[in-house]
């Protein structure tokens, strides 16, 4: 076995393991912290892909940006003790999805269906942070405001509806 088919099992069982600690963390914070966990590793397979730019990017706004607004909002919203009820009946949806995520992985390895995508059909050239960013910010730069707006109105909101008078304020 090569050393990079080792170092892949390795993060692959890490992202799992990350996965189904968030999945089953009775601590919203350790919840978060373990998405972190899984958003660094998913990083690293990028790395790997030979796609440095998205690496970066996942850490910074998934990582970085994204995981400081939850963790924000659960010290916010006091929900860092919740403990949520796990029942068979809420689990159903999950089973079933999972099941059958399980079988088409199955599938796809014993007919050895081609794993044909985006990646196989760009270059490293086409992947450069200059032509992303020229892109981003002409072409795109609508929807990129639109999303950063929306992004900070539900930040806004969030505060605001959690905010509580203190008792006696005033007198």
């Amino acid at each position: 076995m090569t050393g990079e088919l080792f170092l892949f099992f390795i993060l692959a069982l890490t992202a799992v393991l990350t996965a189904v600690g968030m999945l089953t963390s009775r601590n919203a914070v350790y919840a978060a912290l373990f998405l972190v966990l899984n958003f660094a590793v998913v990083a690293v397979f990028y790395l790997m892909l030979g796609s440095p730019f998205i690496a970066l990017s996942q850490v910074t706004v998934y990582g970085g940006a994204i995981m400081v607004l939850f963790l924000f909002v659960i010290m916010l919203l006091g929900a860092e003790n919740i403990k949520a009820e796990v029942t068979l009946k809420k689990m159903w949806p999950a089973l079933v999805l999972s099941v059958t995520l399980l079988g088409l992985i199955i599938y796809m390895i014993v007919a050895k269906v081609p794993m044909v995508g985006l990646a196989a059909e760009t270059s490293v050239a086409d992947a450069a942070p200059k032509p992303l960013a020229v892109s981003l910010f002409s072409t795109y730069l609508l929807p990129f405001e639109i999303t950063s707006f929306l992004l900070l109105v539900a930040m806004v909101g969030a505060i605001v509806l959690t905010k509580q008078e203190k008792k006696g304020a005033g007198k």
